[in-house]
């Protein structure tokens, strides 16, 4: 069973820059596609970014598209999300979640599309 573990999260000022890390447990992680998605008390949940298991493809949220970075290592089985220039509007629960199939778009925040997803770290943007 593959277990994922976020973190990374913590308070930092608008402009600022954060790294998640998104640890996997289990020998599937290089064959999952790997993905970050927000949780907001006002927004719900909100799909942030993508990124394939082979082939290097990754996509993003229009919100987000140009500051932030997903990348993945599969030969440490973890998957990243670089914050740069971050806003007040970026805080939230940022959860990583793995699965074998491909979603890419606004309509990737339910939870039943993923075969995993972590527990969770908090991010907060505020001055």
């Amino acid at each position: 069973q593959l277990q994922l573990v976020e973190s990374g999260g913590g308070l930092v000022q608008p402009g600022g820059s954060l790294r998640l890390s998104c640890a996997a447990s289990g020998f599937t992680f290089p064959d999952l596609h790997m993905f970050w998605i927000r949780q907001t008390p006002g927004k719900g949940l909100e799909w942030v970014s993508s990124a394939e298991s082979h082939g290097g493809r990754t996509t993003y949220a229009d919100s987000v598209r140009g500051r932030f970075t997903i990348s993945r290592d599969n030969a440490k089985n973890t998957v990243y999300l670089q914050m740069n220039n971050l806003k007040p509007e970026d805080t939230a629960v940022y959860y990583c979640a793995g699965s074998k199939n491909w979603c890419s778009g606004y309509v990737c925040y339910e939870k039943f599309l993923y075969d995993y997803w972590g527990q969770g770290t908090q991010v907060t943007v505020s001055s």
